[in-house]
């Protein structure tokens, strides 16, 4: 399948997308949101792809969106609803990626601001380059940070910082947001798609559907009580038992041997 917006690699059980609009710093249009949506449905059911990896061409990860071209002159009568623009284009890709079957790594190799910041904080393990920074400029500009940016941060690193960040909006450099907790790690520049690369091989030569089940519980506890919790715990392990690579791994355990996990 051919995009405008994006570039789609699949090898080795690892399906590349990376953000193509390097001119714009991968700046976010409704015809990214939605090629990323398309994109994401494609690998999720292609059959063969284990992992997605997720990255931007050039020197950015992504700025959010593209303000280009708007008429900061209209009357308010003839003003586009942003809000409306976010149900369109941005929810369902967002809902998809949080809710993703497969296990997601995020290569943050430069900016990722606003709803491109959302976007690298769906991932599963998050990697940034040390050159790479995290920015909520909404409040910059008068708007709210949206694209799931009030939902993920303060879970990922509390209250306080989640309200410095969006109410400041001042740059965090990718080093405080591996010290907070935001992201999994940060590397130096050159090593980072190495880094992320191995960790992608792992998860695409891994236990598909315990990983699955595994982002699903974790996601789902920020809102559920214990009770509710458990329950979902046992329900995830009747699916993840029925799994051949429940047995293999099983066998693989008892004979002493690394595992060899299908997928399946």
């Amino acid at each position: 399948m051919a995009y405008e917006t994006l570039l789609v690699d699949k090898r080795g059980g690892i399906a590349t997308v990376t953000l193509n609009r390097p001119d714009k710093l991968n700046a976010i249009t409704p015809t990214l949101m939605q090629e990323l949506l398309a994109a994401l449905k494609d690998i999720e059911t292609d059959g063969t792809s284990r992992c997605l990896m997720l990255t931007g061409a050039g020197r950015g990860f992504c700025s959010g969106a593209d303000l280009t071209g708007r008429d900061v002159n209209q009357d308010s009568a003839d003003r586009p609803d942003p809000g409306a623009t976010l149900h369109q284009n941005y929810h369902p890709t967002i809902r998809k990626l949080a809710s993703y079957r497969l296990p997601i790594v995020c290569a943050v190799n430069g900016p990722a601001a606003g709803a491109g910041m959302s976007l690298a904080l769906t991932g599963d393990i998050v990697i940034a380059a040390r050159s790479a920074s995290f920015l909520q400029a909404f409040a910059n500009i008068g708007l709210v940070p949206d694209a799931g940016s009030t939902y993920f941060l303060p879970r990922l690193a509390g209250t306080a910082r989640a309200l410095g960040m969006t109410m400041l909006g001042e740059k965090l450099p990718a080093e405080t947001a591996a010290a907070w907790g935001l992201i999994w790690k940060c590397v130096d520049d050159e090593a980072l798609l190495e880094e992320a690369g191995k960790v992608a091989a792992k998860f695409a030569a891994g236990p598909t559907v315990a990983y699955g089940e595994i982002r699903r519980l974790v996601r789902q506890s920020w809102s559920n009580n214990l009770d509710t919790q458990l329950e979902q715990e046992a329900l995830s392990q009747s699916v993840a038992g029925r799994s051949d690579d429940f047995i293999e791994g099983v066998a693989a355990f008892l004979q002493k041997r690394p595992a060899r996990f299908t997928g399946k």
